[in-house]
């Protein structure tokens, strides 16, 4: 039996300080003999990023030097008063139905989700028929309405009217295009504000009953400015699609972009380079509203998460940042090696 001398104790491991501890005297390894780190490469980006490159030039260089589309003639129709004048009435147009659309819609959304089983079914029924029918057989059916109701008037059911207007009077081809879009649109938003409403949390309505606040105050002051996030992306997807649907206006003989733009090459049968004015007028007007969608998303995004996305200008600086660094690493590293050969 072993005494107690000479029971032998286990090795205590090693602390990560002892290890990585070196003895006392030892040099400081240089930087060239530290391990380098290497990210790792991937050549199929570099491949299909190089090749989406040459395809781009491609295109760009067969619009660029293809006489067909006549850059000379765009130029000088691009900002003629005939042009601008259909570009204001297209901007008004737009901005007018996505305006009373989005108030039409968001009464449909409230009513949709009201407890009451009559404005619940007429608001769904609204979505429904104008969801199913297509724009332009709603704007023609506007357009003809006369046909069916040569006049409107305003008084007691089955007793007498007190106002009567004669339709043929009453919706010209500018009024009936802003009825038909607004009502068109309006299907659709209420959908999209719907969805955005379901989005919060119930305990947000739950926590505003309990502060005492009314349905009406607790939809205006919590649901909708919480909801927003959801509905801003779609609403802005839907303000694109409003400024290119109204081209088809022109069947009614609005005088918007595209049938200013027809009226001109009717005459001068010119028809490529006009349409190309209208395409470029429609692409600059679509990036601008491209970037105001991302700033609101950026607004209403400040509740939502612990740093706001960066802006374009900001991810450039951000990157540019990053290759200058990068590059100015491999400089060094290179510059390393030579150096203490020469020493």
């Amino acid at each position: 039996m072993a005494t107690p001398s000479e029971v032998t104790t286990p090795a205590t491991p090693a602390t990560p300080s002892a290890v990585t501890t070196a003895p006392p005297g030892t040099p400081e390894p240089t930087d060239a003999e530290l391990p380098r780190v290497v990210p790792r490469r991937h050549p199929g980006r570099w491949v299909a990023a190089a090749a989406a490159l040459l395809v781009l030039a491609m295109v760009l260089n067969s619009i660029v030097r293809n006489d067909a589309f006549q850059w000379a003639v765009v130029g000088e129709y691009f900002t003629t008063g005939a042009v601008l004048d259909g570009l204001l009435l297209t901007l008004w147009l737009t901005a007018a139905v996505m305006v009373l659309g989005f108030l039409l819609g968001t009464l449909l959304a409230v009513l949709r989700l009201s407890a009451n089983p009559v404005l619940r079914t007429l608001s769904w029924g609204f979505v429904w028929i104008f969801r199913s029918t297509p724009l332009l057989v709603q704007l023609l059916f506007w357009f003809n309405i006369g046909a069916l109701y040569p006049a409107l008037g305003l008084g007691i059911p089955f007793g007498p009217e007190f106002v009567t207007v004669k339709t043929v009077n009453l919706f010209g081809p500018t009024l009936t295009a802003v009825v038909g879009l607004t009502l068109h649109e309006s299907a659709y938003a209420a959908e999209v504000v719907r969805g955005g409403i379901l989005s919060v949390d119930a305990g947000q309505t739950e926590a505003a009953q309990a502060l005492g606040l009314s349905r009406r105050r607790t939809l205006r002051r919590i649901v909708i400015p919480q909801a927003m996030r959801s509905i801003v992306p779609t609403a802005g997807n839907m303000l694109i699609g409003t400024l290119k649907g109204t081209s088809i206006v022109s069947v009614l003989a609005v005088h918007d972009l595209l049938y200013s733009v027809q009226l001109v090459y009717n005459q001068t049968y010119q028809v490529i380079p006009l349409l190309m004015v209208a395409t470029l007028w429609y692409i600059a007007v679509t990036t601008v509203l491209s970037v105001g969608q991302f700033y609101v998303e950026r607004h209403y995004a400040r509740g939502s998460s612990r740093a706001l996305p960066p802006t374009p200008l900001r991810r450039l600086r951000l990157r540019t940042a990053a290759v200058r660094a990068r590059l100015t690493a491999a400089t060094a590293a290179d510059a390393r090696p030579a150096t203490g050969g020469d020493q």
